[in-house]
């Protein structure tokens, strides 16, 4: 996976951990195409937590309506720079414990700003690729995220947690997909159970 993903990172375009942030939550169940179609005009608008806090909430949610679930996510964009504003200067925290204390931000979005934004590995991120190719190549039989990543983090040495499940993600857009698998152009093929079971 390494040698076929050398460069396995996060798709979303930022500059610093709070617009990684942002992006991370606009990101979810929307693709990250679309999120880096609108954060460059975003980002340009509001520079920083302060400048979001501020903002009406009415014009944050017109600049990211092309998002899916884009009230709720303006809604919590607005409301954890608030607290990154006051509680923390304006600096977005680099902690697991904090991070999660944030409005709409759980451990997937949290481990993904501390793995790309501070080169940190606290966890490993699960989304939706990680949770389904970890469960074909038989790396975990939990269907929790959380319990997923428990087994990930078990199974795999620590310098391995950031680049990891970015290589999954990436195997699981191009080749291991949710539907029809290309299982003729898979490298890793021999060690899939769900080739087992489907003989695809």
């Amino acid at each position: 996976m390494e040698k076929e993903y050398p460069y396995a990172k996060t798709g979303l375009k930022f500059a610093g951990p709070f617009q990684l942030l942002v992006a991370t939550i606009l990101s979810a169940q929307t693709t990250d195409a679309t999120v880096n179609k609108i954060t460059p005009a975003l980002f340009k608008k509001y520079k920083s937590p302060e400048e979001f806090s501020e903002a009406p909430l009415k014009d944050i949610k017109d600049a990211v309506k092309s998002v899916n679930f884009f009230n709720n996510k303006a809604s919590s964009i607005k409301k954890l720079s608030e607290i990154i504003a006051k509680k923390y200067n304006g600096e977005t925290p680099d902690k697991m414990e904090k991070l999660v204390e944030l409005p709409g931000v759980a451990r997937k979005t949290a481990n993904v700003v501390l793995s790309q934004g501070f080169g940190r590995a606290e966890g490993i991120v699960v989304d939706t690729h990680v949770k389904r190719l970890s469960q074909r190549i038989g790396l975990s039989k939990n269907k929790t995220p959380e319990k997923i990543e428990r087994d990930l983090m078990k199974a795999l040495p620590r310098e391995k947690w950031i680049s990891f499940p970015f290589a999954l993600i990436l195997h699981g857009r191009a080749v291991c997909r949710a539907k029809k698998p290309l299982c003729g152009n898979c490298i890793i093929v021999n060690l899939c159970r769900y080739t087992d079971k489907t003989k695809c």
